[in-house]
């Protein structure tokens, strides 16, 4: 596990020959549907964490993830990312970005819970593809192929639906995945190779004094719940740092031994198991309406797949027929 938390590299289980490792596939792919089901059942959790408020929550979360991951640091002796890092005061700007678009995403996810909207939730982590797709288009002037294109469309589509069955834009929804979507575009041009855990130690230190701070300003104003009820509640809030760290750390781990084909089709495991969570457990009402949406956003998201499926395999393909011409 060491070697996963000191490099994010995704390998996709493939030996140094260039063949693929079945063991460490299966292992991988374990790891990544245990992290996007612990993704999944979020929302039973947070729902535990009340009466604490969505400010209250994301910041012991930030507070409590800093400790898990520094305690992990010291074990690991991995600190070899943090002179790098310092040195790259671009680095930490970028990241420091990424922090804020995160720590946004968490709140909102959390007010979603604890408000009743967790059935809008999953929706933001189903459309969350479409608009990264769409980010590429408008802010990187990447090119689309068709597929990619009609699932846009559809998407777009799917929205409107929602506005007219809600009454309203689906603000939840769209807030989640254009914060998670920033956040990754962040991430990605950081410029400072970062593993999971050397990531989430350093969002976690960017965001650590505002959110200690406000855990003081929260307590003295009477506003928090950490020592306003019984042990078993401030124990449930100190358990966000592992809550953060644990599925993170999996999915760090999976990412290194399977393809990122099968990474993708994963991740489509957390929404689905929100929309359960949140219809067969926290009694959400979802209108027939409100299922033509849905339906038009996994139709967006099956013509997504199909054109990574196929991409994917016409690269294989292109790989293999060049394979000889490059050993010779």
């Amino acid at each position: 596990m060491s070697d996963t938390l000191r490099d994010g590299t995704a390998r996709g289980g493939a030996l140094p020959d260039g063949t693929v490792d079945d063991g460490e596939v299966a292992r991988g792919t374990l790891q990544g549907a245990a992290a996007y089901a612990l993704w999944g059942v979020f929302p039973l959790y947070f729902h535990l964490l009340l009466p604490a408020g969505a400010v209250e929550v994301v910041v012991h979360r930030v507070a409590w993830s800093l400790l898990v991951c520094l305690l992990l640091v010291a074990v690991l002796r991995d600190t070899g990312w943090v002179r790098p890092l310092l040195r790259a005061p671009r680095s930490l700007l970028t990241l420091a970005v990424a922090a804020v678009f995160i720590a946004a995403n968490w709140g909102v996810y959390v007010y979603a819970v604890n408000s009743g909207h967790v059935v809008e939730a999953a929706l933001g982590y189903f459309i969350n593809p479409i608009v990264t797709v769409l980010v590429g288009v408008l802010l990187l002037h990447e090119r689309l192929r068709r597929l990619q294109w009609a699932a846009v469309a559809l998407g777009l589509v799917a929205v409107v639906v929602l506005t007219v069955d809600y009454g309203r834009p689906p603000w939840i929804a769209l807030a989640l995945a254009v914060t998670f979507t920033v956040y990754g575009l962040m991430k990605n041009r950081v410029g400072v190779g970062l593993g999971a855990l050397a990531s989430l130690t350093s969002e976690t230190v960017l965001l650590a004094p505002f959110a200690l701070a406000c855990l003081l300003w929260l307590e003295l104003a009477g506003d928090g719940t950490f020592g306003q009820h019984a042990p078993g509640h401030a124990l449930l809030l100190a358990s966000t740092g592992l809550a953060t760290a644990v599925p993170l750390l999996l999915f760090a781990a999976a990412a290194r031994r399977v393809p990122l084909t099968t990474i993708g089709l994963l991740q489509f495991t957390t929404p689905v198991l929100q929309l359960l969570c949140g219809v067969l457990l926290l009694g959400e009402r979802v209108p027939p309406s409100r299922w033509l949406g849905f339906g038009i956003v996994w139709l967006a998201l099956l013509l997504l797949t199909a054109d990574s499926l196929r991409t994917a395999h016409r690269r294989r393909s292109r790989a293999r027929s060049e394979a000889p011409a490059l050993v010779a």
